[in-house]
Formats: C-alpha cells, sequence, structure tokens
C-alpha cells in the first residue's frame, strides 16, 4: 500500500529561478482574472492612498486644532468641524478601499479556485483509465484540492501588496514634505528590514513547500485507508494502517514545526524594528520641537507614517513567501492539465437498432511498464443477439477484456468492432448509449435508489426505472424499502446486501437500453437462483428481439450453460470456444476450471 507522490524536497531550480516562475504564474492569474483584479487593485490603491492621508489629516489636526486649543485656551470651532470632517471623509473612503480590496481581492482567488478545479476535474474525465491506473486516488484528490487552492494563495495577499506599494512610496514622499532630517534617520531602518525579510523568506520557502508537498502524501495515504475499510478491519490490520498513516502526519508536523520555528524567530524581529524606527524619530523629532527645527504636527505626521510604512514591506514579504508554495503546487496541479493521452472520439453513429455484432480482431494489449501482454492477438466474433461467456482463471485478461469493449481503455493493436464499425470512431453519445458495463465492483451512490439507478438521465420515467427492477428480480425488495424509489441508499449503498447492490447496478445499465450488455461477474453476490432468473430473462429478450447482445464473464455452471457460446482465456489468448457441454468433455483445464468454482462454493 505505497503512496506514489513527487519527492517532497525537490523544488525543481535554485531561488531565483523559483522566482521568476512564481512571477510568471502571477502573471498567468492576472491574465485569467484581469478585470476583478484590476478593481482588487484599485481597491487597495485607494485604501493605501487613505492611510497616508489619514496621517496627513492628523497632522494638520494637531498644528490647527490640538496645539492652538491648548495655547488659547478654547477649541476653535470652524478647525474643529474640518478635522472631523476630513477625519470621516477619509474613513469612508479608506473602508471603500478595504472592501475593494478584500471582497474582491478573495473574489480573484475563488474564482481562479474554481476555475482550476474544474480544469483539473475535467481533465481527469477525458484520460484514459491507463492513466489513472499509475496515479493513486489521494494524489489526485489533493492535486484537484489542497494544491489547486495552495497554487492560487498568493493572490490573497497579491492586490494588497500592490496597493501598499503605492503606500509606501507616497508615505515616504509626505515624509520628506513634512521632515527630510526625521525621515532620513527613519529609513535608516528599512534596509535592514528589507534585508532580513528577503533572507527570512529564503529560509522559509523550501521549508513551507515541503509541508505543502507532504499534504498530499497524507491525503493519499488517508483515501486508501478510508476506501480500504474493509480490508483493514475484516483482516485486523487496523494497528498497521494506524502506523502508515502516523508516519505520514508526523512527517507533515514536523515540517509544519519546522517553519513555525522559522517564523517564531523572524516574526517579532520583523514587527520590532519598524516601532525602533518609530522611537528614534519621537526622541530625534522631540529635539527638533525644542529647537524650532520642525513643528510638532509634522513630528506626530512622519511618526504615524512610519507605523503604516512597516506593513507595505510586510505584505511585499507575504507574496515572496507565498512563491515558492505555489510553484511547487502548480507543478504538481500542471502535471495533470500537461498529460497526455486523452481519448479521441470520432463522429460517426451506429445505424439501426436491437443487438449489435462484436467483433474483435487481432486485439493486443498490454498495460503500461508490463512485461507483456495481458491480451495477445485476440480474434473473437459475437453474433448479433447471442449469449456469450468469458471463462478463465484469475489473470487471464477478463476485466481488461470487458475494458476494451466500452473503450475504458484501447488496445495498442488490432480493432474492436461493432456491426463492423471500428469503435474509436464512434461519437462518446453513440457508444455509451451503444454498449453498457456492469464492472465487478458495485459503486453506488449516496443517493436515492431511482437517482442511482438514472444517474440524473433525462427521458427516464418512473415506468423505465420499474421495468429494468423486473428484469433483475429487484422490484420487490425496492417497493419494500422504506420510501420506495426514493430512498437514500446511503454511502456506497451500505444500507443494501452486496446482492441488492449487485441488481441495482445490473438494472441501471438496463434502463439505458443498451445494444450490447457486458457483465463482468456482475452476479456473483446473487443467489443462484436469482442469477438463474435474470440471465434467463436477458435470454428471453435477447431472442426476441428486445434485449441486446450479452458477453458475461462468468464461472459458475449454472450461468455458464444459459450461454449460447463459451470463450475460454488463457493468459491472454482464446484457447477453446464452444457450448459449455462440449468444452467440458473436450477441455481438461476448462473442466477442472468451472468443476473447482463449484467445488469452493459448496465449501462455503
Amino acid at each position: 500500500m505505497s503512496v506514489d507522490t513527487a519527492a517532497p524536497d525537490d523544488l525543481t531550480g535554485t531561488d531565483d529561478r523559483i522566482m521568476r516562475r512564481g512571477f510568471g504564474l502571477l502573471g498567468r492569474g492576472i491574465v485569467a482574472q484581469k478585470w476583478w483584479f484590476t478593481v482588487s487593485v484599485v481597491g487597495s490603491l485607494l485604501y493605501g492612498a487613505m492611510t497616508v492621508a489619514d496621517a496627513w489629516v492628523l497632522g494638520w489636526a494637531t498644528d490647527h486644532v490640538i496645539r492652538p486649543s491648548f495655547e488659547r485656551g478654547d477649541v476653535a470651532e470652524g478647525a474643529l468641524w474640518t478635522a472631523v470632517f476630513l477625519f470621516i471623509g477619509v474613513a469612508v473612503l479608506r473602508a471603500l478601499g478595504i472592501v475593494g480590496r478584500r471582497l474582491v481581492g478573495g473574489l480573484v482567488y475563488y474564482r481562479l479556485i474554481a476555475d482550476y478545479r474544474r480544469r483539473v476535474t475535467r481533465q481527469y474525465l477525458s484520460l484514459p483509465m491507463s492513466w489513472h491506473h499509475r496515479h493513486p486516488t489521494g494524489q489526485l484528490l489533493s492535486n484537484a484540492n489542497a494544491d489547486v487552492e495552495a497554487t492560487w494563495a498568493v493572490f490573497m495577499p497579491l492586490p494588497m501588496a500592490l496597493g501598499v506599494v503605492a503606500m509606501l512610496l507616497t508615505a515616504i514622499v509626505a515624509m520628506v514634505e513634512a521632515d527630510v532630517v526625521l525621515t532620513l534617520v527613519g529609513l535608516v531602518v528599512f534596509p535592514a528590514l528589507f534585508g532580513i525579510n528577503v533572507f527570512y523568506q529564503r529560509w522559509l520557502s523550501p521549508k513551507a513547500a515541503r509541508a505543502q508537498s507532504l499534504r498530499g502524501d497524507v491525503s493519499a495515504v488517508a483515501h486508501e485507508s478510508f476506501d480500504g475499510a474493509t480490508v483493514v478491519k475484516s483482516l485486523g490490520r487496523e494497528a498497521d494502517e494506524t502506523e502508515r498513516f502516523r508516519t505520514a502526519t508526523e512527517r507533515l508536523r514536523d515540517a509544519n514545526i519546522e517553519v513555525g520555528r522559522i517564523r517564531s524567530v523572524f516574526d517579532p524581529l520583523l514587527e520590532a524594528l519598524p516601532n525602533l524606527g518609530i522611537l528614534l524619530v519621537i526622541v530625534l523629532g522631540v529635539g527638533r520641537v525644542a529647537s524650532g527645527a520642525a513643528e510638532p504636527g509634522d513630528v506626530v505626521q512622519v511618526a504615524y507614517l512610519f507605523t503604516v510604512v512597516a506593513f507595505p514591506v510586510r505584505a511585499i514579504g507575504w507574496v515572496l513567501g507565498e512563491l515558492p508554495r505555489s510553484v511547487v503546487s502548480w507543478d504538481r496541479v500542471d502535471s495533470v492539465l500537461a498529460a497526455t493521452g486523452s481519448m479521441q472520439y470520432g463522429d460517426r453513429t451506429l445505424p439501426g437498432g436491437g443487438a449489435v455484432q462484436l467483433d474483435l480482431r487481432d486485439v493486443t494489449y498490454t498495460f503500461p511498464d508490463a512485461d507483456r501482454p495481458v491480451l495477445s492477438h485476440l480474434d473473437l466474433h459475437v453474433g448479433r443477439g447471442s449469449v456469450t461467456a468469458v471463462v478463465g482463471s484469475t489473470g487471464s485478461g477478463k476485466s481488461t477484456l470487458t475494458s476494451l469493449l466500452v473503450r475504458l481503455v484501447d488496445p495498442q493493436q488490432g480493432r474492436v468492432e461493432l456491426d463492423g464499425v471500428d469503435v474509436r470512431t464512434l461519437t462518446h453519445d453513440d457508444l455509451a448509449s451503444t454498449v453498457a458495463l456492469v464492472p465487478q465492483s458495485t459503486f453506488l451512490f449516496d443517493d436515492s435508489v431511482r437517482e442511482n439507478v438514472t444517474l440524473g438521465s433525462e427521458g427516464i420515467d418512473d415506468a423505465a426505472v420499474w421495468d429494468a427492477l423486473r428484469t433483475v428480480q429487484a422490484e420487490s425488495f425496492v417497493q419494500a424499502l422504506p420510501d420506495g424509489l426514493d430512498t437514500q441508499l446511503g454511502e456506497r449503498g451500505t444500507t443494501l446486501s452486496g446482492g441488492q447492490r449487485q441488481r441495482l447496478a445490473l438494472a441501471r445499465a438496463l434502463v439505458r437500453r443498451p445494444r450490447l450488455l457486458v457483465m463482468d461477474d456482475a452476479t456473483s453476490a446473487l443467489d443462484p437462483d436469482v442469477e438463474r432468473r435474470i440471465l434467463a430473462e436477458l435470454a428471453a429478450r435477447t431472442s426476441d428481439g428486445t434485449g441486446p447482445t450479452v458477453l458475461v464473464v462468468a464461472y459458475r455452471k449454472a450461468t455458464i450453460a444459459l450461454a449460447d457460446e463459451v470463450v475460454f482465456l488463457q493468459a491472454g489468448r482464446i484457447v477453446d470456444r464452444g457450448p459449455h457441454h462440449e468444452l467440458v468433455v473436450r477441455s481438461e483445464a476448462y473442466r477442472d476450471l468451472v468443476d473447482a468454482y463449484d467445488q469452493a462454493r459448496e465449501a462455503q
């Protein structure tokens, strides 16, 4: 139970290269949401301008309201109301700037997340099953969720950072106009602040990127554990699975603690340096006021501006700190978006209606990275309206064969034809409406019986649903459910037995009236008598022209005996075929296999 993830320490290049790639990623996001991003930056600029204006109003009020009040002993009413209205006006505009910066900036962030989650999901749907077989489900969930979020997390502080850069420049100009000497003295702090911030981000970035990568590992292990809960509990492996999850989470914990340790050192330092600059300005400013070289309002204005200009430096640091994590996450997302092998469909449709003829011509299929093909030079003809059973030992290629028939995968060699038409030339909709697969593993959604049968398809009414349920011998148990077709089945249909779930899966396929029905051991959980009645009903419909051609992967003699023909697979090749009663006589390997299965069933 391993998890195939990228190496968490791989940051793909030097710090400078990561930053260049990060700025390229910013450009990609800005172009995608250019109008909303522009609005958010305008809001941030308004906030920055009004923050500086607030300092100017404070300085003006000090010189024209507060100081004269102490000197004369009374308050000039006109000046007081002017100061009040100035403060209110600035506060209102700054509030509008905050709303634009935060609300619209958040909108940019969430729109990017939604857009790329849809892109990743659409890519998952377009990629063939052979690609999915090479990537753990937990990793794919992490790509679509945590990695997409981390990719665009930098856009939360970005509008603010761009806006406060303008605030920083405006504040410096305002400080120079107020008092050049105090400004130059105070600004000595900022080269040190910037240098420390750069060093801080270079030290923090790889640690934060590693933590982000380890989140994907934890997600993959957790999903695998949940998905295999039945196996783990039934075999008593809870302690081992807990240990596996503990190892992954402790690695993530240690990585996050390392990030926290770095921040615990630098955050107080970055907070303290601007305050030291403010203290220095006040100390020197008192002396300059006492000597008559400066006005009290100028000192107050410069000191206040120093309290706000530290914020732009931190905001820029936040952006720079997020970029490496965004680059690492983008690499994981982009690896999905750039994946090749999308299954292309044609533009043809099958003419006519009713059951179809199936032909496999020299079909060979090999799993990626496998040493030998699982199906080799397979030729098979299934007549229109017939029932064919495929029999073979484990690993003989039966499930792979069923996957080829519905184009979950394509053969590396040969053709699969329906009524003489290569399935690769059919449209997606026509293929889906022609062929239905009922796989080995039955999956039901946490939804009603009706929705699990129709899967939301329009044009399937309740009469069609009940007809399909009758065919698969499921009508009585569905009627006995508390709300009939509206009964909620719970996650994966846990409220039903294995046989009931299989019958609903069969109904799901039949309700679409396919022309070829493929069942991959889809009746293994059914009572033999129920299975016999279902297959007899399918055979009857096929014989009167209303049913599909049926190909069933089977083991039970009772099931096999209902087939018009049996195909015996060994090591990916058809070694014999014919009616069941003939194969039993002439093929010892076939006879041993079906006898062994029945003996195993009797021993249970």
